[in-house]
């Protein structure tokens, strides 16, 4: 019974998530982080900045993405199949309606303009999810100069009218980051059995102390 308790729940979350995530897409962190981070404590602030980074690195929506690890944590390879069909089936549901009801429900002038209030509303979501994730990955001198030059060359191909697929600033930005952090993750490798050991010795030598 608890079991079943904890996937409906897990089932619920992520079903209000696809229901409630307007524009999908970067929309959607701001609310996975406050629905599973802050509220459920499902992952940490810190592993859902990964998770997000894997997330949009691949084919596919954020919660999507994001859906089938959080599920796996929280659930095991079920948790991770009820999760990911909780967060799908809202879109699904909503777009064949209005696949079937599309040429009535574009008749109504309400509609439309609900549709410009919900486009409004994703842009400060949008905004709101960005100085959320600013705020909680690590930042480095190396982290303020992608910011700035990937700004910056959006802003120059925007200006210029040249089409450039997103994936090359992705890649770049991994290449980049392996070649910053790849080294020093390396050393930190090694020097962790050597502690381990010199700390292994000093709480036998501390042992020994208090038995004497």
């Amino acid at each position: 019974m608890k079991a079943f308790k904890k996937y409906l729940r897990l089932f619920f979350d992520f079903f209000k998530i696809g229901l409630f995530t307007f524009g999908g897409g970067y929309a959607m962190i701001s609310m996975i982080s406050t629905e599973l981070v802050e509220k459920r404590n499902y992952v940490s602030s810190d592993e859902f900045s990964d998770i997000v980074a894997i997330a949009e690195s691949t084919p596919g929506p954020v919660a999507i993405n994001s859906a089938p690890y959080i599920g796996y944590k929280v659930g095991g390879v079920l948790g991770s199949i009820v999760s990911s069909i909780a967060v799908s089936l809202p879109s699904f549901l909503i777009i064949y309606l209005i696949s079937v009801l599309l040429p009535k429900f574009l008749e109504y002038e309400i509609v439309t303009k609900a549709f410009k209030g919900v486009q409004c509303a994703v842009v400060v979501l949008i905004i709101s999810a960005s100085i959320k994730l600013f705020k909680n990955v690590k930042k480095s001198w190396l982290s303020y100069l992608l910011i700035i030059l990937s700004a910056t060359v959006l802003l120059l191909l925007d200006i210029f009218s040249k089409n450039v697929s997103t994936i090359y600033f992705i890649l770049i930005g991994g290449v980049l980051g392996l070649c910053a952090y790849y080294p020093k993750m390396r050393k930190e490798s090694k020097e962790k059995p050597a502690n381990s050991a010199i700390n292994a010795e000093n709480e036998e030598i501390k042992d020994k102390k208090e038995s004497e």
